[in-house]
């Protein structure tokens, strides 16, 4: 009982705070302490080495705030540096090289948290901490009677200067990365919409063909077939519904792209799902698809969402998975189709380097469903998605936001494009050498 007290969460985030703030409530006792310590021989032993406490204490001035460096870094430096310049100002000794030392032991580690400071924080915040930093501890450096104080003054301005440096130049690293990472995951995002707008292209141009189809139908037969000619209109009723739907649906979220041969192949959907069984098997993996529950009526842009989800993860399998199996299953239910696919591969965590994560997501929230992916517990990967049968619209979700995903597509039924490399051309809905790519 008491083990799983400990592991909570919520109880372990109080036992780290209190004992930070015990640290910084014994500041003062420590500090008030080293003068007393100054011509001590007693030591401590610290992982079978025996250390001076004369040497100890002051560096537990320096010590004992670095518990706020974490979400408070500028009070942990504050106390830090009164902590160093009271010691420095009260411990005096007739042991030049002592003196020294302790100032050299207490200000070069201000001077590394000044770095952080730099690294973690903004320019308008890291600069008049460094500035403050260099005054105090020039200023600390004619204090006591060690010699050489001009030496410790140049000293202490060289290495806050470096310690600031470098910090911020690793924020400017760090910055750079996060905005690369970020344009990746809009151009990703962007692909996505418009290989799903070509799509959605190709659905709409052939139900214009139909329509167009059954209206002359209509117009030759209504004199003297007019059940036949009722029935075209029926059709063109439905097909039209059926596109405005469509068309509402995807303009919300999708820009015009540009102008694109249409396929006229229909598009793939789970009915289709023996081609990855196929592709799968060439690439030396067996899949395994397992169907559950009664086949209810699907709309087509979720019966291709569905299929593309499923073609994408299996692919990641092929790449990454180091395994020689997966299983799909495939649970139609009255109002919704739910996915999963799982191996039981090496698993891993959803990485940064590839963009397929993205376009299974953007494709479940843009028909109103929802979609999760992760290793599993107990090994392996798993892909998840639960898709409406009847498209609910896009979702609220914030399109920079979802996790990237390190597993890149190598099925005949994906191509590995990154965004700059993406074809120029045209991607057929029912290419399946092009229907995959990321």
């Amino acid at each position: 009982m008491k083990t799983r007290l400990f592991r909570s969460p919520a109880v372990a985030s109080r036992l780290r705070t209190a004992v930070v703030w015990a640290g910084v409530a014994a500041l003062p006792v420590v500090v008030l302490l080293a003068p007393s310590l100054v011509g001590s021989r007693a030591g401590v032993g610290i992982l079978g080495v025996s250390l001076p406490l004369r040497y100890v204490v002051p560096a537990l001035v320096v010590a004992l705030p670095a518990g706020l460096l974490r979400r408070r870094p500028l009070l942990a430096l504050g106390l830090m540096l009164a902590g160093a310049t009271l010691v420095t100002a009260t411990v005096h000794s007739w042991e030049n090289g002592y003196l020294a030392g302790i100032w050299h032991l207490q200000f070069l580690g201000i001077d590394a948290v000044v770095g952080l400071i730099a690294a973690r924080r903004a320019r308008r915040v890291s600069v008049p901490a460094a500035v403050a930093v260099v005054v105090v501890q020039v200023g600390a450096s004619f204090l006591n009677s060690a010699a050489d104080p001009l030496d410790r003054a140049l000293l202490s301005v060289l290495a806050v200067a470096t310690a600031w440096m470098i910090g911020d130049s690793a924020r400017a690293t760090r910055r750079h990365i996060e905005e690369l990472r970020y344009r990746a995951t809009a151009d990703a995002v962007a692909a996505e919409r418009l290989r799903v707008a070509r799509e959605v292209h190709d659905m709409v141009a052939h139900s214009v063909g139909v329509i167009a189809i059954q209206a002359g139908v209509g117009a030759r037969v209504i004199d003297t077939q007019p059940d036949q000619a009722r029935a075209a209109l029926t059709t063109i009723e439905e097909t039209s519904r059926e596109t405005l739907a469509e068309l509402r649906r995807t303009l919300r979220a999708l820009r015009r792209p540009e102008e694109a041969a249409a396929s006229l192949d229909p598009p793939p959907g789970l009915a289709d799902l023996d081609r990855l069984v196929t592709a799968g098997a060439d690439a030396g993996i067996r899949v395994e698809v397992r169907r559950r529950g009664e086949p209810s009526p699907l709309s087509a842009d979720v019966d291709l969402a569905a299929f593309r989800i499923v073609q994408e993860a299996v692919t990641n399998v092929v790449r990454h998975a180091a395994t020689d199996e997966c299983q799909v299953l495939v649970d139609r239910r009255p109002d919704e189709v739910c996915l999963e696919i799982v191996d039981g591969g090496r698993g891993g965590l959803v990485g940064e380097a590839g963009h397929g994560l993205v376009g299974m997501r953007e494709r479940a929230e843009l028909l109103g469903g929802r979609f999760t992916a992760g290793p599993r517990p107990e090994g392996g990967f798993r892909v998840t998605a639960r898709l409406p049968a009847v498209p609910a619209g896009p979702s609220t979700a914030t399109p920079a936001d979802p996790p990237h995903d390190d597993r890149a597509p190598a099925l005949p039924g994906g191509s590995d494009a990154a965004p700059a490399e993406r074809p120029a051309g045209p991607a057929t809905a029912t290419d399946p050498a092009s229907a995959g790519a990321r």
